[in-house]
């Protein structure tokens, strides 16, 4: 079983920047396809990123593609997320996730039910 523990959230104002980091222990971190996930107040939690085990391939959700990237570097046991001109829609709590079934092979990735293992979520607050 691998543990995943979030860090980098915080206050920033829109047009601003923020790298999330995931720091996996427990497990080998190229073992899991990982995946980004976000749930604002009163919202279902939302798809943002997924990257497969060797990086090769990489996912996003409509309304982050061309502003967030998503990183792994399995020698770290770490996910990175790159978010440049964040917005005030971007406000959520933000969730790294892990899945021992999923490939670059698999038909979806978006939904959370798919994943196994869910840190403890990350605040980001975007202001206007």
């Amino acid at each position: 079983q691998v543990q995943l523990v979030e860090s980098g959230g915080g206050l920033v104002q829109a047009g601003g920047s923020l790298r999330l980091s995931c720091a996996a222990s427990g497990r080998t971190l190229s073992n899991y396809f990982m995946a980004w996930f976000r749930q604002a107040p009163g919202k279902e939690r939302e798809f943002v990123a997924a990257i497969s085990r060797s990086g090769g391939s990489t996912y996003y959700s409509d309304s982050v593609k061309g502003r967030f990237t998503i990183s792994r570097d399995n020698a770290k046991n770490t996910v990175y997320l790159q978010m440049n001109n964040l917005k005030p829609e971007d406000t959520a709590v933000y969730y790294c996730a892990a899945s021992d079934t999923l490939t670059y092979r698999s038909r979806t990735v978006y939904r959370a039910g798919l994943y196994d293992y869910w840190g403890q979520g990350t605040q980001v607050t975007v202001s206007s």
